[in-house]
């Protein structure tokens, strides 16, 4: 497993010494692994009741892996070397990031640009197949790509079925529609994970494993870190995390991450929605801001600023006051972040996994 470290300083320092003790004593940790919906008070208990699937992802997702390579190996047997992934937000920033932090190459159509989707049609189309994913399976934009590469299959005398791979969830009108339509391969995700914590499920997997990524390596370690995790320890580092995000007095609520040598290719972007999509409820929350180290952002020592640092495991970085530093592998952090960003929910008292208002 990749080496997991966190250091903090000032304000995010002091928020681990003020809430550590209490969500020890509390078994936040073991309780949230145990999917324990009361975690964030009676008004989120029928929400949180369907949506803490992802603590037992890396798990649960381990008997896809071999469908996702054989489907790899029979659709490079047919000549197709290159994945389009169709989709928008969650279903689609954390392939975009595993996919680019394994060196792996995933075309990402995430608009309805004319010009990107024109691009995208226009690359090795004879190479090609896609991944449209969808939760709810009625995302009009992702239906607007699937009809259009359809369609230039079709005129380019391609088999337009063998090339369109679905991610859904069960019984979703996509999921019905597209086993009627007798497509290439429907794969259905938990529909007890929300997108943003999607990572590890289907949505992740099939895209990144189609275009060639190790991913039973990646569920691997993430694996190993939910037993890092699972501990009501003072030394549990999401316990540590979601107490800088959430936990700072008074709030420090921008949350000013910068990749600053981690070595994984648009991180903060994707922590970024999951951040800004979890805790922007009931006009209480943190904005995550992507930064560059040199960013003015970075350095303006505002009172309301933590700067939170992604940075390799040999690093000695020299944190500034109000800030912390975290490292770990690609799938460990996945992890790490969607667990701190739920104890920074509770911290807040609010709902990370409401889904308005997002």
């Amino acid at each position: 497993m990749s080496t997991l470290s966190y250091d903090a300083s000032g304000a995010a320092q002091q928020a681990i010494e003020q809430h550590i003790p209490a969500l020890v004593e509390d078994r936040i940790a073991t309780r949230i692994f145990a999917k324990d919906h009361t975690l964030w008070g009676p008004d989120a208990e029928s929400e949180s009741a369907i949506r803490l699937g992802w603590v037992e992802a890396a798990t649960v997702s381990q008997p896809l892996v071999e469908g996702i390579l054989e489907l790899r190996d029979a659709l490079r047997a047919e000549g197709v070397s290159r994945i389009v992934l169709c989709g928008m937000g969650g279903s689609s920033l954390a392939p975009e990031v595993i996919a680019g932090t394994t060196g792996v190459e995933l075309t990402v159509l995430d608009s309805t640009d004319p010009e990107q989707v024109g691009a995208a049609l226009a690359d090795r189309l004879a190479e090609t197949a896609i991944v449209v994913s969808s939760k709810s399976g009625s995302t009009v934009e992702t239906d607007s790509q699937r009809r259009v590469f359809e369609q230039a299959f079709t005129e380019a005398g391609i088999d337009a079925k063998s090339r369109i791979v679905i991610v859904t969830d069960p019984g979703s009108p996509l999921d019905k529609a597209s086993r009627e339509a007798g497509y290439r391969a429907v794969f259905n995700a938990d529909p007890n994970v929300g997108g943003r914590f999607s990572a590890l499920t289907a949505f992740g997997l099939v895209p990144s494993g189609l275009a060639g990524v190790d991913i039973q390596a990646f569920l691997d370690e993430a694996e190993e870190a939910a037993e890092i995790l699972n501990e009501d320890s003072p030394e549990n580092i999401g316990l540590r995390l979601g107490a800088a995000l959430g936990g700072t007095t008074p709030l420090r609520n921008k949350i000013v991450i910068v990749e600053d040598g981690s070595g994984i290719v648009g991180f903060a972007d994707w922590a970024e929605q999951l951040i800004a999509e979890s805790t922007g409820k009931l006009g209480t929350g943190v904005l995550p801001v992507v930064a560059g180290p040199s960013a003015p952002e970075v350095s303006s020592g505002a009172e309301d600023v933590l700067v939170i640092r992604l940075v390799g495991a040999e690093s000695d970085v020299q944190l500034g006051e109000n800030e912390a530093a975290i490292a770990g592998g690609l799938a460990t952090q996945m992890f790490v972040w969607e667990f701190a960003t739920s104890v920074a929910g509770r911290l807040l008292g609010i709902n990370p996994f409401d889904q308005p208002d997002v």
